[in-house]
């Protein structure tokens, strides 16, 4: 029997090869960029640091410089989403989303949509940064907050929204009042200074439910949050220690949950935005019967057929299903001290003199007895801050938000950002009164 010939490759199968090489070695390149100190694949815009007052860092008792961004996991880029964009497969975005992390170098970073946790957290510890992770069950992507050595973790809770009472009750579904079994968290860090083991923060960030519809559902998982911030810091004997929560919270400035969170009241519009989000999802009773485009489409009156922006799936709220009522989201939220926003704050104060500056009120109106009206022109999430009694926040600078014609024709795209959100920063301080 005659030995076979050895294979020998078609040039297209050649060509082929040969590609794949170069793909690679061009992948190495942009993940080499990415260490920092070297060359960057692809930059970022570079954006300006507004101060905001003049408070000596000196005279304050604890100063940090803090960073909130949702990084737009990956597992979640679609073209469908983003059809402007010109930066969606990992290689490209990586050495722009590592470089933004970076820049500002931050003493605290609040990051959601956290997945690829093999690039990230070399990237962090190679910076100096430590790290705490949480998500979901079952999620691919979570919430993290890292820290610089200047602080040092004492303690750390995750708060599954899905197994948190709202309420007081005989049975599970009244206790729990959810709408809707939504696997976000939020993440709580106590974080001490190594400098002066007395002084330290309460860091908390999120990631709400997404769905435009859901109001309410957000609004509990929100009063939650806010409760088991306070109780966290009761919890490890820190009562003095300043809460820092930030957070991609899915709603506007002008939303009744940013109302809630900041102490306003809601006005009558925004309770029609709460009521018709009364309802149980198939997730929480699996009766429910399923409803199909065509019933959303007839519901919405032909608005829209899109199931991102209208609810399905789901049925009214009964009595028996614990969903809070109005009043008692009102009561629930005004339990705890409100919140206040380092950026609807310094902004505010920027704006006076810089009235050229663009901000969320600019585009939508809200009466001027009502916050919200200086928080960024165009972001999906809010930066909060809790202050404690006794103490004074001073805000000493902020980065400045993007402008519209930074945006188009969306994001994320080369050159600007990596992620559809922008990343806030600001420098705070606290002192005694």
């Amino acid at each position: 029997m005659a030995p076979k010939k050895p294979y020998k490759h078609t040039p297209e199968q050649l060509a082929l090869a040969e590609a794949r090489r170069l793909k690679r070695e061009r992948l190495a390149a942009q993940t080499t960029s990415a260490v920092p100190g070297s060359e960057p694949q692809s930059t970022i815009k570079p954006r300006d640091w507004l101060e905001v007052q003049s408070t000596a860092k000196r005279e304050v008792d604890f100063c940090v410089k803090v960073f909130t961004w949702n990084l737009l996991a990956q597992c979640l880029v679609r073209r469908e989403l983003f059809p402007s964009s010109d930066c969606l497969k990992s290689g490209t975005r990586e050495g722009m989303l590592h470089d933004e992390l970076l820049t500002q170098r931050a003493d605290v970073l609040f990051l959601q949509e956290v997945d690829r946790l093999e690039k990230i957290e070399p990237l962090l510890t190679k910076a100096g940064y430590k790290h705490q992770y949480g998500a979901g069950p079952n999620k691919k992507h979570g919430c993290m907050i890292a820290y610089t050595s200047g602080f040092a973790q004492l303690d750390h809770r995750v708060i599954q929204y899905d197994n948190e009472d709202a309420r007081v009750a005989d049975t599970e579904r009244t206790r729990r009042g959810s709408s809707f079994k939504t696997r976000n968290i939020g993440l709580l860090c106590a974080l001490q200074s190594v400098r002066n083991p007395t002084q330290g923060i309460i860091a908390a960030t999120t990631h709400l439910f997404w769905h435009p519809r859901y109001t309410y559902e957000r609004a509990r998982q929100a009063a939650i949050l806010k409760r088991e911030v306070n109780r966290f810091r009761a919890d490890i004997g820190r009562p003095d220690w300043p809460c820092v929560v930030a957070g991609d919270f899915n709603f506007a400035p002008d939303d009744p949950v940013y109302s809630l969170l900041v102490g306003d009241t809601l006005l009558p519009e925004q309770e029609a935005l709460i009521s018709p989000s009364l309802v149980v999802h198939k997730s929480i009773d699996p009766t429910v019967p399923p409803t199909g485009p065509k019933v959303a489409e007839e519901g919405e009156d032909g608005e829209s057929t899109d199931p991102d922006r209208v609810i399905t799936d789901a049925r009214s709220a009964l009595e028996g299903d614990g969903l809070l009522s109005i009043p008692e989201l009102l009561e629930t939220f005004q339990s705890h001290a409100p919140w206040c926003s380092v950026y609807d704050d310094g902004l505010s104060r920027i704006k006076a003199q810089s009235p050229d500056i663009k901000t969320f009120g600019d585009r939508v109106n809200i009466p001027r007895t009502r916050k919200g009206a200086h928080e960024p022109e165009w972001t999906s999430y809010t930066h909060y801050w809790k202050t404690v009694l006794e103490r004074q926040l001073n805000i000493h600078g902020i980065l400045v938000p993007f402008a519209t014609e930074d945006l188009r024709p969306g994001l994320p795209r080369k050159g600007v950002s990596s992620s559809d959100h922008m990343s806030l920063c600001a420098e705070v301080s606290w002192s005694r009164q």
